[in-house]
Formats: structure tokens, sequence, C-alpha cells
């Protein structure tokens, strides 16, 4: 009796043993869950203030290509000016970009965007008031100037506070933003095309300021970069940010010895700015091979015609069969509808199927509707068929577009480049993004008038198919790599454009 009670109570014992143990498992597990939900909200609502410069962007695309209709009713501007002022935001946007990486290296990531949004809304009132060309030009040049300070910075401040399983996703943020303002842009002209003529551009520009109230709240809210803290010796500032960042809290010390390690090469060797422009200029194998594969993509990205597409719609439209302002207007909604569905599911998939799958389903799409689009302008055009095809070919261009090569640009330039070049080289890659754009964008209605619409969207469909190759060759799968891996990647190996891996076959198959 006594043994076996004496065993009984040694199960007991044992099973009381294994119950706790379980019991302080599940509370582990349960408290790991909690500080995870909680760094990644926090890590997202700094995703998305840091992107509200990229609204601004957005708006101004969106809501020029209506308010260019009656820009030149009401100023009585000529075709090369109306080229000239669609096109020189991005032109004059380089100069920000240039200036932001050597800013946002002595002022910090945090301030340089709000710098940006201060100059972005200067020039947005001057234009809303402006009373002739030369006033409205002088408006159109301080919001570029904002606008490449705030595409440049805003990816490379989400990217260095982004935990590695979810960077993709984050800092695709800029590119959902852009296109939610140009979603607004064209609900901002269908909603304002009844007012006068003189009234209505006014008021369609002068609504791109709202967003600095947003913005003077996010001051106050984001921390400033963790990985710019260190490069600066604040490294108690700087784990405090991981901590709030991190997702798993067991990490921070590692992720932080991980960021001194790479800004100790910054230290070390006294980078000063010609250094790093010097190393920019005459780079090394590695950092060649990165400089490619940034700059390249950012060029791609926008002479595919993108900004053509989103600017010129009414044209493209009126060119299909499509009469009158407001059905025009009405036209493009349907665009940004489009691009802004699209670039939410890339968001789900940036980080699931990785960057390289998702590069090669958007730059085919977008080469097939580009293609089609130039057969429809060119074969079906002032009829009822001819006007649905036009419809469906742009929102099938921008939807690819958005899935793929708009994100990941952004999402690739903000990630690839070492610690100590990283501002500078994103700063790089934004003037090759501004530059094509804006030649694209100024060159479009000359060109268009010479081999006519349809012909100019075969060109378009022609470098779409070269940007395939592009990927092909030079774009790597940075997937699940933290920023130092991926820099070690570049560094240490040829680059291996040739195959995409088996597991981003498999993934992209289980998505579709």
């Amino acid at each position: 009796m006594g043994i076996q009670e004496n065993g009984n109570g040694g199960v007991l014992k044992y099973n009381r043993m294994d119950s706790d143990g379980m019991k302080e498992d599940v509370a582990v597990l349960c408290e790991e869950k909690r500080n995870d939900m909680s760094s990644r909200k926090y890590v997202l609502v700094c995703a998305i203030f840091a992107s509200l410069n990229s609204v601004l962007l957005g708006y101004d695309v969106g809501v020029m290509s209506g308010a260019i209709i009656f820009i030149q009713q009401d100023l009585k501007i000529t075709e090369v000016q109306e080229e000239v002022l669609v096109g020189i935001l991005s032109i004059v946007s380089l100069l920000g970009s240039l200036a932001g990486g050597r800013t946002s290296d002595a002022i910090g990531r945090k301030w340089t965007m709000a710098f940006a949004a201060i100059v972005f809304q200067s020039g947005a009132l001057i234009m809303s008031l402006a009373p002739d060309f030369k006033v409205l030009m002088i408006g159109r040049f301080l919001a570029g100037i904002g606008i490449g300070f705030g595409v440049m910075i805003a990816p490379v401040y989400i990217a260095e506070i982004s935990p590695t399983v979810a960077r993709g996703s984050f800092t695709s943020f800029p590119e959902i933003f852009i296109n939610l303002g140009i979603l607004l842009g064209y609900v901002s002209n269908y909603a304002f095309s009844g007012l006068s003529p003189h009234i209505n551009w006014r008021v369609m520009l002068g609504v791109g300021i709202l967003p600095s109230v947003f913005i003077g709240i996010a001051l106050f809210v984001i921390p400033e970069s963790p990985r710019w803290l260190v490069m600066k010796n604040r490294i108690d500032e700087a784990r405090l940010v991981l901590l709030k960042t991190n997702e798993n809290a067991n990490e921070v010390e590692e992720r932080l010895a991980e960021i001194q390690h790479a800004a100790g090469h910054v230290n070390a060797e006294k980078y000063e700015e010609k250094a790093v422009w010097r190393e920019l200029l005459n780079p090394s194998p590695g950092v060649r091979r990165m400089l490619i594969t940034g700059c390249g993509i950012q060029c791609f990205q926008q002479v595919t015609g993108i900004d053509a597409t989103v600017y010129y719609s009414p044209t493209i439209f009126k060119d299909a069969g499509i009469k009158g302002n407001t059905q025009l207007l009405a036209a493009t909604v349907a665009v940004g509808f489009t691009k802004t569905i699209f670039i939410l599911i890339a968001i789900f998939l940036i980080d699931k199927v990785g960057r390289k799958p998702l590069l090669y389903v958007s730059t085919i799409g977008m080469t097939t509707y580009l293609f089609g689009l130039g057969l429809t302008l060119s074969l079906l055009g002032n009829g009822s068929v001819g006007i649905k095809l036009a419809i469906l070919c742009v929102c099938g261009n921008v939807a690819f577009f958005s899935v793929g090569i708009g994100p990941i640009c952004w999402v690739l330039t903000s990630e690839i480049f070492p610690l100590r070049l990283r501002a500078q080289a994103s700063a790089l890659g934004a003037v090759g993004s501004r530059v094509s754009s804006g030649v694209v964008a100024m060159s479009f209605l000359s060109v268009s008038r010479i081999i006519t619409v349809g012909g100019t969207f075969f060109v378009f469909a022609a470098i779409s198919a070269l940007s395939v190759a592009f990927v092909h060759k030079c774009v790597p799968e940075t997937k699940g790599k933290s920023l130092e891996e991926i820099e070690m990647m570049f560094q240490n190996r040829p680059q291996q454009g040739g195959e995409l891996e088996l597991e981003d076959v498999k993934h992209l198959m289980q998505t579709q």
C-alpha cells in the first residue's frame, strides 16, 4: 500500500511537473507571439507614416493628367509647354534625390522626410496660386525637388527599420502610397472637373497640400533609423529602436552587432562624402553588380512607359475614341483603382513568392498588354470595341506593373547596397528613375505625333521585353536575407541571374 502510494505520488508528481512545464512553454510562446505582433504593428505604423511623402508624388502624377486639360484652356499653353510642365517634375526631382543621400546621412532619415514634405508643399501652394506659366513652373520646380528627396529616402528608412522576414512587404509601402496618391488624383480630377476652368485645376493641385498634416504628426511617432544611429555612434538609442521593431527580442543584440560591424567599416576607413562617391564612380566588382542591378531596375521601371500611361491616359483614351472630358476622367479612375488593388496584392506576395518570380510575371505581363494596346490603338480606334480593349490593356499594363516591377524596384534598391553606400547609391538609382520618367513624359506627345500613339506603345512593348532579359541576367533573389547577407552575396560571388530557385518556382505555382 505504501509503495503504491509512493508510486502514485511519484506519478502524480511527474505529471504535475510535466503540466507546469507545458504551461510555462505555452506562456513563453504566447509572450513571444504578443511581442511579435506588437513589433509588427509598430513597424507597420512607421512604414505607413514614412510613406506619406509618396502620396504626394502619386497625387501629383494622377492629378496632373486631368489638370493639364484645364491648365491648357485657362493659361493657353502650347503642346511643348504642356510636355515640359508634365515632365519637368521628374527631371528636377533628380536634384532632390542626389542631395537626399548626403542630407539623410547628415541630419537623419526622419528629418529628411520632413524636409521633403515642406519643400513639396511650398511648390504645391505656388502652383495652385500661379497666375501664369512662369510662376506655375517655379512651383513645379520646388515640388520636383521635394519629391526627389521623398522617393529616395522613404524606402531606405523602411528597409533599415524592418525585420528581415517582412522587409519586402514593408519596403513596398511607398509604391502602395504612390498608387493611392494616383487614385486620389484621378478622383480629384473627376470631382472638380465641373468647376470653371480658371478654378478647377487650382483646387485639384491645392488639395495635394493636405497630407502635410499627417506628415507633421508622423514626426512625433516614428523613430530614427537604427542603422543611422549606429553610424553616429548613438548605440543605446539604436538598441531601443531595435527592441521596438524586432520581432524577437533575443535577436536584438545579434542584429545590433551586425549593424555595428557593417558601420565599423565606415568609421574605420573614415568614409567621407567624397570617398563614397569615389567608390560609386570607381566601384569594385561587387559594388558594380549592385549598381547594375539597382540602377538598371529603376530605369526599366520607367522606360517601359508607366508614367506616360498614367500622365497621358486621357490622351490614350481620346485616341481610342472616348469623347468629352468627364468621360475621359471617369475612365482614368478605373486605371487608378486597378493600380491600387494590384499593389495591395503585391504586398502579400513579395515575401512569400520572392522578388524574382514576381518580376518575371510582371515584365512578361506588361509586355503582352503594351503590345496589345499598340495593336488596339493602331487597328481598332474610334469604336466601342476599341475603347473597351484600350481600357482593358491600360488596366492590364498597370496591374502587372503594380504587382511586380513597381514595388520591387524600390525594395531591391533599398536592400542591396552596403550601409556605407546605401543612401548615396539609392539616390543614384532614384536619379535614374526620375530622369527616365522625365524623358518619357516630356517626349510622349511629340513621339506620338511622329509614329502615332499606337506606334509609341509598340516601342514600350519592345523595351518591356528587354526588361525580362535584364531580370533573368542581373537580378538575384534577396527574399529572406538580412541586409548584411545580401551585401556578402554580391561581394563574394558572381551574380547568378540564370535560373529561378526551385523553391521560388514552387511558391509561385502554389500562389497561382
